[in-house]
């Protein structure tokens, strides 16, 4: 069974910093990533890691945000710098396996705020 188990959401003030962990378990994943859904918005990816290595980000996040994977922990993670109001949203992680399949967390909220 697939879990993919979040943490580290939560308030921060704008130009804060706050890092996001998922600890994957349950299968052998071809990439882990993180979305975000902003209040009234759709679901937008953040950040991903494929395998291999390569990293790809959304433009908004470029220079801010940085994604990384522990391959021993099964552990995504995402540093996030430089937060501004508009990052406020609900982080999902997100993990594909091998088959084909796709997953995903149960999200964690950061806002933004001063």
């Amino acid at each position: 069974q697939v879990q993919l188990v979040e943490s580290g959401g939560g308030l921060v003030q704008p130009g804060g910093s706050l890092t996001l962990s998922c600890a994957a378990s349950g299968s052998i994943f071809s990439h882990l990533g993180w979305y975000r859904q902003p209040p009234g918005k759709q679901r937008e990816l953040v950040a991903v890691i494929i395998s291999g290595g390569t990293k790809n980000y959304a433009d908004s996040v470029k220079g801010r945000f940085t994604v990384s994977r522990d391959n021993a922990k099964n552990t995504v993670y995402l540093q996030m710098n430089s937060l501004k109001p508009e990052d406020t949203a609900v982080y999902y992680c997100n993990a594909g396996d091998l088959t084909g399949m796709n997953y995903w967390g149960k999200g964690t909220l950061v806002t933004v705020s001063s």
